[in-house]
């Protein structure tokens, strides 16, 4: 059997890999310091200011430069009839454009965006009011259809952004 250093440390890393210990050991070879449970997450509520412990869904937290914003749906008050799913996607993007500014982050830092739409049919509509944020090219994006949404909105979206360098 053929053995050298590279086959060794090749099995080798793959082990410590599937152990996930290679995230615990520095660059030096000693182990890291766990990291504080909390002391580098920061929860914000819709205005930006820090949530409080009776908060049970935050809209914004921001984690190791990551923006994760909560689903944003529409919530429409008007007569169901006026309803439109570009309507419907323009209030939710401009929640999601200033939940993602509260964090630090702008629409071109967002990475990544969950769009859930009661109707599959509405992809066309709302895909064209989504791709208006975002004249420097977009995220990843998945789009599924669902049932239904609170507030009876037609479309609710979710994304993770990073926190823009100053």
């Amino acid at each position: 059997m053929d053995f050298n250093r590279r086959k060794f440390a090749a099995r080798f890393a793959s082990v410590f890999s599937a152990l996930g210990v290679a995230g615990i050991v520095s660059a030096k070879g000693a182990f890291a310091e766990p990291a504080s449970q909390n002391s580098d997450i920061v929860k914000l509520n819709g205005e930006g200011k820090p949530g409080s412990e009776k908060d049970v869904i935050m809209p914004v937290v921001v984690h190791n430069g990551l923006i994760y914003v909560a689903g944003q749906g529409a919530h429409d008050s008007r007569d169901p009839k006026e309803w439109t799913i570009e309507s419907h996607t323009q209030n939710v993007m401009d929640k999601i454009k200033k939940m993602v500014e509260i964090g630090g982050g702008t629409a071109d830092t967002i990475l990544q965006a969950n769009v859930f739409l009661t109707k599959i049919e509405n992809w066309d509509g709302m895909h064209k009011v989504f791709a208006t944020y975002f004249p420097h090219g977009g995220p990843s994006r998945t789009t599924v259809a669902v049932a239904a949404l609170p507030g009876d909105s037609l479309v609710e979206i979710n994304c993770i952004a990073a926190v823009a360098r100053k």
